[in-house]
């Protein structure tokens, strides 16, 4: 169960008879004044990366796609052109902090303590201990590696330019179906892993189709980190969405 959102908790349904009558009380959505706090978050946060022309990317998937590791891969084909800084996303531990960093990003780690998605204020929160490390630098793209979930996250905007849900081929091919909000909500569907596909029953075509059912502006990549396939596309895709934040 989610600590923040409370996804997963039992609910309040029941069969025997009893009358809930109560003087004086009011019903307040929680939920919905949890995601207008968010929103207004989330609404600075991009406010505040457009003042400084910086993309921000929200990787998006469930635990295991190879976030993490497509996101060292990426660090290595940018940094040399680009200033890159990581707000990594996990319950708890600093690991995958500590393995962007080895690849040449500033990071700073958000751990959540229990909630399965990032919310805006704590982004809000991380991208300014994140500027201290800068030293007067100014960042170029941010990538924010969400916690690994393909529920709560796509209801969440923390202030991104571009969404991006990743499925690896070991996962299935059914991920479009059982999660249509990850897919509509994003911008970019990465398939990764597809070194793998000979030994698996995944039809890239078939799942292609059925995320642009969903979505038909999703702009895909088939990706492997191991062999290096689909990742030039990838990379080259990043420049241009880079450059064209700064103007260049």
């Amino acid at each position: 169960m989610c600590d923040v959102c409370g996804c997963g908790t039992p609910s309040h349904e029941h069969d025997h008879e009893h009358t809930h009558e109560h003087e004086n009380v009011k019903t307040v959505k929680l939920e919905e004044s949890l995601f207008k706090q968010n929103d207004k978050y989330a609404e600075e946060n991009r406010k505040h990366f457009d003042e400084k022309n910086l993309l921000a990317i929200n990787l998006i998937s469930s635990p295991g796609s190879g976030k993490t590791t497509l996101l060292e891969k990426t660090i290595e084909k940018l940094k040399d052109e680009f200033t890159i800084g990581v707000l990594e996303g996990d319950i708890e531990t600093e690991r995958d902090a500590e393995r962007v960093r080895a690849k040449g990003a500033y990071a700073v780690q958000l751990t959540t303590g229990g909630a399965c998605h990032l919310e805006a204020p704590l982004v809000h929160k991380g991208f300014h201990a994140l500027e201290h490390q800068l030293e007067g630098k100014e960042l170029d793209v941010l990538f924010i590696e969400n916690v690994g979930n393909l529920v709560c996250p796509s209801s969440f905007d923390l202030g991104e330019h571009v969404r991006v849900v990743l499925v690896s081929v070991p996962e299935g091919p059914d991920k479009p179906a059982k999660y249509p909000k990850a897919f509509t909500t994003s911008d970019v569907f990465i398939i990764t892993k597809i070194d793998l596909l000979p030994h698996f029953d995944f039809d890239v075509e078939k799942v292609k189709k059925e995320a642009l059912s969903l979505n038909p502006k999703l702009k895909i990549f088939t990706i492997s980190t191991v062999t290096g396939e689909g990742l030039g596309e990838w990379i080259n895709y990043l420049k241009e969405l880079i450059k064209n934040k700064k103007g260049v």
